[in-house]
């Protein structure tokens, strides 16, 4: 579709969500969207838990998303999410939701995601229910790249949870920087991408300003199986058969 402005065409941008995790790879990613012409951002989209208020699976608090969102500069949308939703309870919010900001001129879906074919087809498949296109900046770019690059576009970020089954507690509270990197095992993706560990980004160029907090308490939980088999992932974050098998340790951060 093209504008028509002082008599020549000019293509109209798409409008488009982002999802946004607060992580590395939402940071990324929209740092590779914003210098990207083809695509207005309407808002940053959130799924938070229900119950304590933290965005699902990485554990930050509500604040520190929210001043996320307003030193980037976009509006933000949450879903509220039940802490192990079943797939249909999970699915049905997405929609609504998705519904929602079609009505408002919305055609695509942007992820940070690098390399889970499983979980993008998974995406595509409800978008393409609703009517929406999804946009992978960062698809099958190799992981120790886009690491590299981040560190040297000045992005900061935190990890703020690790997965026991690959990292231990050490792990949770440190900045990602060379050394981290250099101390992870040979077994985990440099960027996490398999669920071992999950960040929060508080400095880059796409901030304003840089996020300010307190390291809290450092705590460590597992979570129990669900009675029903069609549970979403929200809290283990994988499929594999033994995921309740294992912990997390979470690094509370608190706005300062």
């Amino acid at each position: 579709m093209f504008a028509l402005i002082n008599h020549k065409k000019i293509p109209l941008k798409k409008k488009a969500l982002f999802n946004w995790s607060s992580g590395k790879d939402a940071a990324f990613a929209l740092y590779k969207t914003l210098h990207n012409s083809e695509f207005e951002i309407s808002c940053l989209l959130t799924s938070v838990n229900q119950q304590n208020q933290r965005i699902s699976m990485h554990g930050v608090r509500v604040e520190l998303l929210e001043q996320q969102a307003e030193r980037i500069g976009l509006p933000l949308e949450i879903m509220q999410i039940p802490e192990m939703p079943t797939m249909e309870i999970y699915e049905n919010v997405m929609r609504e939701t998705l519904t929602k900001l079609k009505k408002q001129g919305v055609t695509h879906s942007i992820f940070g995601d690098i390399f889970l074919d499983d979980l993008r087809k998974y995406r595509e498949d409800i978008l393409t229910e609703i009517g929406f296109e999804g946009v992978f900046p960062l698809w099958k770019i190799p992981t120790k790249d886009l690491i590299q690059e981040f560190i040297r576009l000045g992005f900061k970020t935190i990890v703020v949870c690790v997965n026991e089954r690959f990292l231990d507690q050490s792990f949770v509270g440190r900045i990602i920087d060379q050394s981290f990197i250099n101390d992870l095992p040979k077994n985990v993706d440099v960027c996490g991408e398999n669920g071992e560990f999950h960040t929060f980004t508080f400095d880059g160029p796409i901030f304003s300003k840089s996020i300010d907090f307190e390291i809290g308490e450092v705590v460590y939980r597992k979570y129990e199986r669900p009675e029903k088999e069609d549970s979403s992932d929200t809290a283990s974050d994988t499929s594999a058969s033994d995921a309740f098998d294992f912990g997390f340790w979470y690094c509370d951060l608190v706005s300062i």
